[in-house]
């Protein structure tokens, strides 16, 4: 999707792959490698094709003129549950990370413009994730952190961003 220059091809290929993940769960894969990884090891865990296909949505705004940003923060909800479901741990604080971390992807991708985000990131503030969450919850601190630089985008490989990843696996804070 990110690759499609044209909005109307970018939507034909998220349908197709939102039917072929749908498909996953009364079907065996068609011969795209992607897929039969994803029948192999996702929905043995039970992760559900519909469930990775219910990402899509937060994928095809982004094809919109203006981008529902609602939509996009529901693809980091779902995706961080999805994780989640994986690591075999929650938290109630998850969906917020997802949220953060979506946003702050498709600003970071160059995706979406938009203004310094309303997101408050005040309810994520002294919230301990749990150790087994962290390689998840990751993500959100970096998006945190690039939250509370504006609209100022950092470079991925900097050392303060590597010492924000090594404070969040040590005590697990987003903000």
């Amino acid at each position: 999707m990110t690759s499609s220059t044209q909005p109307a091809l970018g939507a034909i290929r998220l349908a197709w792959w939102r039917e072929a993940l749908e498909r996953l769960d009364r079907s065996p894969p068609p011969p795209e490698p992607r897929l039969h990884a994803a029948a192999a090891e996702l929905l043995p865990l039970g992760i559900t094709g519909k469930e990775l296909a219910a990402l899509e949505d937060g994928w095809t705004t982004l094809l919109d003129e203006v981008p529902d940003l609602n939509k996009v923060e529901e693809r980091g909800v779902r995706l961080f549950a999805i994780g989640a479901k994986l690591l075999g741990a929650s938290d109630p604080f998850l969906e917020a990370a997802g949220r953060v971390y979506a946003l702050v992807q498709i600003r970071r991708m160059r995706m979406a413009a938009f203004a310094q985000s309303s997101f408050d990131l005040s309810n994520l503030k002294g919230h301990r994730f749990p150790r087994r969450l962290r390689p998840l919850t990751a993500f959100a601190r970096l998006g945190a952190r690039d939250l509370k630089q504006g609209m100022t985008i950092e470079s991925e490989a900097t050392p303060a961003r590597a010492a924000a990843l090594l404070r969040h696996f040590g005590f697990g804070f987003v903000a």
